[in-house]
């Protein structure tokens, strides 16, 4: 009977996750203006070097890592509407400490201290945010659908991060960081209103598995996915630098180019995972991240560097929801939330480590190295899909 059974289709899918997606558009662009700027402003407008722009980065993905646990349990006891909730609140006192850090310019050690506060904030903030969306959107949609959910959702993190890039750039040109740190802090709030009118998902009341065994379940595919997002990290923390260094105008398309990409393989390709397997898709799109963070390292202009950020993001489009599929498969419903939450964790632990990590690559060996340390990285998460394609999750394999 369940071979018979029709998946939901995409555009059913689509308009049943639509609201959910427009708060994870809206929360997620106080992350997309900074991307391109936060570099430049503590590079620049500090004096700090490359490893302190690599610190401040990753200190929002280590933030989101220690915070994970703690979003995946609240989502799933607590419900996914109230930790949408929570997650926007602390949006905003991030924005305030970004304001707040700007008044001590002038000491440049209190002022960064006091950004990386708000990095942090805003990484747990983001963890709340997105832990709860993709438990949300798996409440309500067919469980035959996991892959699209985290597809879908994504996509409207990415698309985001495409708007936020030039709006970023463009405020900060003439506003400064000043206008940043508002628009951090205002959005948020803005997003409450649509959240209020959304009817939420009562909690499933079933025993649910602890953190140790979920994370024991879910850490191979999260691996993979570690793997695989250094190239994201890459192209957020350090092309806009590149840019900038080698004298190219707009560094904020290269941003712009990953999100269009990302986007749209989501948008033509977002049920492969769940169609063909996740391990596969994994792998093969391993394959596509890697060879555009290659092209970074090779690009002599700047045209070659922004078909390499719009490969990255293509590729890694699709092995986040491929690892991901294998993930949940590997836990029952009523703990899907924090397998999100253990599953992104190792994520944010690659973006905690890898944006400090290369930058001391860059410091000692330049920016364009960088990229290629990336594009080996990348090409690791292949031995991950392919141990995932020889071990395939089964609901008897799931822990109890």
């Amino acid at each position: 009977m369940s071979g018979m059974e029709e998946a939901v289709p995409v555009p059913r899918i689509t308009t049943t996750l639509l609201p959910i997606m427009g708060v994870v558009f809206v929360a997620f662009l106080v992350i997309g203006v900074a991307m391109p700027v936060l570099p430049l402003h503590v590079h620049y407008g500090l004096g700090f070097g490359t490893f302190m722009v690599g610190l401040v980065a990753g200190s929002q993905f280590a933030a989101s890592l220690i915070s994970r646990p703690w979003a995946g349990h609240y989502s799933d006891s607590r419900g996914a509407k109230r930790a949408v909730v929570l997650g926007l609140l602390a949006a905003t006192f991030s924005g305030l400490l970004y304001l707040l850090s700007l008044h001590f310019a002038g000491t440049p050690l209190i002022a960064i201290s006091i950004l990386l506060l708000g990095r942090a904030l805003l990484g747990g903030a983001e963890s709340f945010i997105i832990t709860a969306a993709v438990s949300w959107g798996l409440a309500i949609v067919d469980p035959r659908s996991t892959g699209k959910v985290i597809a879908w959702v994504g996509s409207a993190m990415f698309a985001a991060f495409a708007i936020g890039a030039p709006t970023g750039s463009a405020l900060y040109a003439v506003y400064g960081f000043a206008a940043i740190a508002l628009a951090t802090a205002l959005a948020p709030l803005g997003t409450l209103l649509l959240v209020a009118l959304l009817s939420g998902v009562a909690p499933v009341p079933r025993t649910r598995l602890s953190f140790a065994k979920v994370l024991g379940a879910v850490w191979i595919p999260g691996f993979g996915s570690a793997l695989g997002s250094v190239g994201f990290g890459a192209v957020t923390t350090f092309l806009a630098l590149l840019f900038a260094n080698r004298g190219w105008s707009d560094g904020w398309l290269a941003y712009t180019a990953y999100a269009v990409a990302f986007i749209l393989a989501r948008v033509f390709f977002s049920d492969v995972a769940d169609t063909f397997g996740g391990a596969k898709v994994a792998l093969i799109c391993a394959v596509v991240e890697a060879a555009g963070q290659a092209l970074i390292w090779l690009a002599n202009q700047p045209e070659l560097a922004l078909l390499g950020a719009a490969l990255t993001g293509f590729g890694f489009s699709l092995v986040y929801p491929g690892f991901g599929v294998e993930a949940v498969r590997r836990v029952p419903p009523q703990s899907r939330g924090l397998a999100m939450g253990a599953y992104t964790a190792f994520l944010d632990g690659a973006q905690g480590l890898a944006s400090p990590a290369l930058g001391l690559i860059a410091r000692g060996a330049g920016l364009s190295v960088v990229f290629l340390a990336s594009a080996l990285a990348v090409l690791s998460a292949i031995v991950v899909a392919s141990w995932l394609l020889v071990h395939p999750a089964t609901t008897e394999e799931r822990p109890q």
